[in-house]
């Protein structure tokens, strides 16, 4: 059985990036909150990292996002429960990308919404 996470994290998260360090932020709906998330790089796909989709504060507002703190440079492949990748991403260095499935229904992530690697619009 899946154990929630219901803490509202009001810390600040630590993003560790650099010349060859980027980060990853997917943006959820409230659905998705206490789900794994899993990424591997495009030509490893047994090569995989998990976080859960948590629930944060940004400006007095919830917000419900897996947070990647720090990916390798390179091309990744997002994947579904399903076993399935349901989207890429590319990892630059020194950059946050972000994906936003908050307009997806639950369960229906798709390559829209990707976003490569740019500057962080506001906190999360």
């Amino acid at each position: 059985m899946e154990q929630q996470d219901t803490h509202v994290h009001t810390e600040y998260a630590v993003i560790d990036i650099g010349e060859d360090v980027g980060a990853l932020i997917i943006y959820c709906q409230p659905e998705l909150r206490g789900r794994e998330i899993e990424v591997s790089p495009r030509e490893s796909a047994w090569l995989r990292t998990h976080t859960a989709v948590l629930e944060r504060r940004a400006s007095n507002q919830p917000v419900f996002a897996a947070l990647f703190l720090e990916l390798p440079v390179g091309d990744y492949m997002i994947w579904g429960n399903s076993g399935e990748p349901v989207g890429e991403v590319t990892i630059s260095g020194g950059e946050i990308a972000e994906i936003d499935w908050r307009h997806l229904l639950p369960g229906t992530p798709s390559k829209k919404g990707v976003r490569h690697g740019g500057p962080l619009r506001g906190s999360a």
